[in-house]
């Protein structure tokens, strides 16, 4: 018992063909664009001229199918719609691919818009970096200096528990005086 609605079957939606023919259609006129820009293409185009105004030209009356003296009339007229294709055909593909670049041109300024703030977040970090390794340098130079003032302190301390009970270190570079009770 098969069933059309089965879930390992995809569902059937009738708005995605046309979408799928229209890049069909868009996916060939690149093509032909592509193909008739080529030199390949020009030597063909050539040879089936030749090969026409020859026939045309040298064959017994009978089997040609173009005149010499109507001037090519027939193969004016191929050449003609092949013109009146192939501009249009070249058009759409120009269409297309201006389309696709237009898509990628937003696509390089959005990504340029995001290393910009990436730059700029950066470079903020950088700066706020800059100023906290120069805090923690002028801390630790401010440590140093309490760290030697302490030292300094704790060695002036030392020197007076080294004192007689009775003397007092002198701090204005006199000598040392009893205290008097």
């Amino acid at each position: 018992m098969a069933r059309d609605n089965a879930l390992d079957s995809p569902a059937r939606r009738g708005r995605a063909q046309p979408k799928q023919s229209r890049d069909r259609f868009g996916r060939f006129t690149e093509w032909i664009a592509r193909a008739m820009g080529t030199p390949t293409f020009l030597a063909l185009l050539t040879l089936f001229c030749v090969a026409w105004i020859a026939w045309n030209s040298l064959m017994p009356a009978g089997v040609r199918f173009d005149e010499v003296s109507n001037g090519f009339t027939a193969l004016t007229l191929v050449l003609s719609l092949q013109a009146s294709y192939a501009a249009p055909l070249i058009l759409l593909a120009q269409n297309r691919q201006d389309d696709r670049d237009r898509v990628q041109i937003e696509q390089d300024r959005q990504r340029a818009e995001r290393n910009l703030a990436d730059t700029e977040y950066l470079a903020r970090e950088v700066v706020a970096l800059r100023m906290a390794m120069t805090d923690l340098v002028e801390q630790s130079l401010s440590r140093d200096v309490l760290r030697q003032e302490l030292r300094t302190l704790l060695a002036e301390l030392d020197d007076r528990a080294a004192l007689e009970p009775g003397e007092r270190p002198a701090t204005d570079g006199g000598a040392a005086k009893k205290e008097s009770r």
